[in-house]
């Protein structure tokens, strides 16, 4: 990733701060173009001006205190867009490879953009795909309920599309 723009190192670089993200869209960028990907991921924050309520009376006193994680107002909005993937797997983030301080035998950098060096996705792509023309490479974005396993050639074009509002951070 050493060719990315200044702008395009600080878009990731704020993406990975941020603590949570949901997933908003996953799209074709483009239908002219074939295989290319769109996905927009929204920031999310443990909203402590609102308490999590349920209907269900056993479960009040494990609600007890809790406040919700959502996307509020100053929340920021990113945007990853690849021209060209190879592979895209959305897994539900319960059943998903998401072990908190991963594998051993993976290796990766990033915490909500991944970036694989050796994963067990690389080596189903490498197993059940040929005919490559390049270095494979694996991108997962890590989000509450979804996790995002891109593999392609060349690195996602990453762009903030809200920009932070700080004054409202409590964390």
């Amino acid at each position: 990733m050493g060719d990315m723009s200044e702008p395009e190192a600080a878009a990731i670089e704020q993406l990975n701060s941020v603590k949570y993200v949901y997933l908003r869209e996953i799209s074709e960028l483009d239908k002219r173009v074939f295989n290319s990907l769109r996905i927009v991921v929204e920031e999310a924050v443990i909203n402590e001006a609102a308490v999590v309520v349920s209907d269900r009376p056993e479960l009040a006193n494990v609600l007890a205190g809790a406040h919700p994680i959502e996307s509020i107002e100053g929340c920021q909005k990113f945007e990853l867009s690849w021209k060209h993937y190879l592979a895209y797997l959305v897994t539900e983030e319960l059943v998903g490879s998401n072990a908190p301080n991963g594998y051993d035998e993976e290796v990766y950098t990033g915490k909500i953009l991944r970036v694989y060096a050796k994963s067990h996705f690389l080596d189903h792509m490498m197993r059940d795909t040929g005919g490559h023309i390049g270095d494979v490479l694996h991108h997962k974005l890590i989000c509450l309920d979804h996790l995002i396993d891109v593999a392609s050639y060349d690195p996602p074009e990453v762009k903030v599309l809200t920009p932070p509002d700080m004054t409202w951070r409590t964390q």
